[in-house]
């Protein structure tokens, strides 16, 4: 018999769904965390991307040996560089050039190669330059911000699990929103199971600069957001999501991005006003990317 062993895509989801002790206090609230770092490349956007070019495949828009192309601020960039790696594409990854030095250089040890925009140009330059160098016939980009294989990655991955994981019993799914590809696939497969599920977004409030989601201009709004598939978006604070951030590592050994600080944050928050829930909230990705910052270096 020949033993089948998996390859390093087949490694992408199932990712551990696991129990805050400490920073919810007293309450009869089940605080529950998606840990999507542990994914292969680091980040819940491994999912997505290995989607995107899967699918895209299959439709035979894109052939191996082709150039892809990709607007991102991190987390996507590098799940895309490992699934062009996988997969045998050339990879042309378009970020602001104050990205972490971990972010970047993850990139290009994957293979990619990087063009940077200035800060002020921000994710709409480095989208509307994606966009350019395709109409150039640069290459082909997959666009996550509008193609609907992000959020089908959730859909079929990440809500199944949580819905597995939690035995049908959640009560509440909290999701930072960047492309929101990943709070639009929960929320329809959870919805589907039970309406009652609350879907909670988190985006930062104004002038607030938390890596990885944004406050979109209407113009630049993601193409696959649904704003009926969110009940509830809390507007979070710099210092209160780098704050928590920081009492994840050091109080439960949880180390995340402010992002995923964020979304604790949030949870945190709406235990304060209900009773008996089970909320899931989305750690999306792992804290060295980060380190270079010196945001973990600030006292508690």
């Amino acid at each position: 018999m020949t033993l089948q062993y998996p390859t390093i895509a087949d490694c992408v989801g199932n990712t551990p769904l696991v129990r805050l002790q400490r920073l919810p206090g007293v309450t009869s609230n089940t605080l529950l965390l998606k840990l999507e770092g542990n994914n292969p490349a680091g980040s819940v956007k491994d999912r997505p991307a290995l989607s995107m070019i899967t699918r895209a495949e299959l439709r035979g828009q894109i052939h191996p040996g082709d150039t892809l192309i990709e607007a991102t601020s991190g987390n996507t960039g590098i799940a895309l560089a490992m699934a062009a790696a996988i997969k045998g594409y050339k990879m042309i990854l378009i970020m602001p050039d104050n990205s972490t030095a971990e972010r970047k250089a993850a990139m290009t040890a994957y293979g990619a190669e990087l063009i940077l925009v200035t800060r002020e140009e921000g994710m709409e330059g480095a989208r509307d330059l994606a966009e350019r160098m395709q109409a150039e016939g640069r290459g082909k980009v997959l666009d996550q911000f509008a193609n609907i294989d992000n959020p089908e990655a959730h859909y079929t991955g990440t809500g199944p699990e949580i819905w597995r994981q939690t035995q049908g019993t959640i009560t509440h799914f909290v999701s930072s929103m960047g492309t929101t590809g990943t709070i639009m696939g929960v929320s329809r497969y959870l919805k589907e199971q039970n309406p009652d599920v609350q879907i909670v977004g988190l985006q930062p409030m104004e002038g607030a600069s938390i890596p990885g989601i944004r406050r979109w201009p209407h113009e630049y709004l993601p193409k696959i957001f649904q704003a009926e598939r969110v009940d509830r978006i809390v507007d979070m604070g710099q210092e209160e999501a780098e704050d928590v951030m920081r009492r994840l590592a050091r109080e439960e050994g949880i180390f995340c991005g402010v992002s995923s600080g964020g979304a604790v944050a949030a949870m945190l928050r709406l235990s304060r006003e209900v009773e008996n829930a089970v909320m899931v909230a989305i750690i999306c990705d792992r804290g060295d990317r980060y380190l270079s910052t010196g945001i973990y270096d600030a006292p508690n």
